[in-house]
């Protein structure tokens, strides 16, 4: 097992080491020679070093430089090295951490890392939190203690009951929210199209006016950090419009979230702390290894009372938190494990500063891409900038022709009926410099075609 370990660990080394100057997307060989892991399933095994040498040779070119400097594809940040350490550390470890009482110091670092970012995010004292996959189950976990909540005070116990006879929960909902709140939706059985859509302003942010005010159960999900431009609803003037009403109001912030720790962004997501419940994720903005989402709730018994699960053989605790308590899994790895090593090495300062390089580094690409004559389309507000190459035809050309040139890779999208390249800075490797080489190799792509 040493032998094997070191071995890993050296190869490790040399992709992690390899990957600042690597072309961002694999070759067309590289990506051909995956075929050679489809050979069937052998009858005999084979030694785990053999394994692990094809594993390095074979797929490691064949991977997207995803944890590089120069990747702006989707919001993807890289692993910070003592996230990624106690990652491996943690899976020797090999702890199913749901129960306190079985794997005591990994309940004890998530209770520390989810106390940790209440206060860095400027959430209210005692949230409840859940550590889970990602902002798809975030969202999903904390709008089911938003429709425990809601239904309760109308006087129907949902778990107990379900849905059936009970009475209906009216969802508002911003015209620009994700798909995976759509998707969370639709698993909470409320439906990805029985909701109430609420128009945005020309950066995609909800107008508070146009939100009804509601009779009855309602959940309202709000957004900070629109994937495309970056714009926070202002849900503070939204909170306020909902005073009295029987109204959960959730705030999905799968990186956005993340402004409320930086000194000059933090006025975009004034207000948020009087919501109810927010999602956000771990492996972006706070590069840590995937998959790591939280979600947190101001009313910690409603999470519970949504998620927890009892039986005779399962122990149970009166002093200490269950992490199974609080999401929908029951055997599942220690994510607060990567979370607690990344905000110890990063410390307030480091968090600070990783959200605010970043957020330059998109106001570089958009004055620089804006200088040599391409339209930037959005006010460029935290880490997203959309750029637009002439028309739909081009701008879709350079952007397959910017992936396939391998310096960086940008993604695509349609913003408000217009093709448009996505810009995202969220890797804590990245600096000026691949920023500069970035926008003139996309500049130099651009101009061939």
């Amino acid at each position: 097992m040493k032998a094997l370990l070191d071995d890993v660990a050296q190869r490790a080394a040399r992709y992690l080491e390899a990957a600042p100057e690597r072309r961002v997307a694999p070759t067309q060989d590289a990506l051909n020679a995956v075929e050679s892991f489809d050979s069937g399933l052998a009858q005999r095994g084979r030694p785990a070093s053999d394994v692990l040498a094809q594993l390095d040779q074979i797929g490691s070119p064949a991977s997207t430089v995803m944890n590089g400097p120069r990747y702006f594809g989707f919001v993807i940040g890289g692993a910070t090295p003592a996230a990624l350490a106690a990652n491996w550390l943690s899976s020797a470890w090999d702890q199913n951490s749901g129960l306190h009482a079985t794997t005591p110091v990994q309940a004890k670092l998530e209770s520390i890392a989810l106390n940790w970012m209440v206060e860095l995010l400027g959430l209210p004292e005692g949230c409840g939190g859940s550590f889970v996959t990602g902002a798809t189950v975030a969202n999903f976990v904390v709008l089911a203690a938003g429709r425990h909540r809601v239904l309760a005070d109308a006087g129907w116990d949902v778990e107990a009951d379900g849905l059936f006879g009970a009475p209906p929960i009216t969802v508002l909902i911003s015209e620009e929210s994700h798909p995976s709140v759509y998707k969370s939706l639709g698993l909470l059985g409320l439906g990805r199209e029985r909701v109430h859509r609420i128009p945005v302003d020309e950066q995609g942010r909800m107008r508070a006016e146009a939100l009804p005010v509601p009779d009855g159960p309602t959940l309202v999900v709000t957004q900070v950090g629109n994937v495309n431009t970056g714009a926070c609803d202002p849900v503070g003037e939204i909170c306020a419009r909902l005073d009295g009403a029987n109204a959960w109001v959730h705030v999905d912030g799968a990186f956005g979230l993340w402004a409320s720790a930086a000194p000059t962004r933090r006025h975009l997501t004034a207000g948020m702390e009087r919501a109810d419940s927010w999602a956000t994720d771990a492996h972006k903005w706070l590069n840590v290894p995937y998959d790591s989402g939280v979600g947190f709730v101001r009313d910690t018994a409603a999470l519970k009372s949504a998620m927890a699960i009892s039986a005779a053989y399962l122990p149970t605790e009166t002093d200490h938190r269950n992490p199974s308590d609080y999401t929908p899994e029951l055997s599942r790895r220690a994510r607060g494990v990567d979370i607690w090593a990344a905000l110890s090495e990063l410390g307030r300062r480091g968090v600070e500063d990783l959200v605010e390089r970043c957020c330059a580094h998109a106001r570089a690409f958009a004055h620089g891409l804006e200088g040599l004559g391409y339209t930037i389309l959005n006010d460029v507000v935290l880490n997203q900038v959309l750029v637009r190459f002439g028309d739909d035809g081009r701008t879709q050309a350079v952007i397959k022709a910017v992936q396939e040139d391998g310096t960086c890779w940008c993604g695509g999208t349609v913003w408000q009926g217009k093709a448009a390249m996505r810009i995202s800075v969220s890797n804590w490797q990245t600096t000026g410099d691949d920023v500069a080489r970035s926008i003139a190799a996309i500049h130099r792509v651009a101009s061939s075609l």
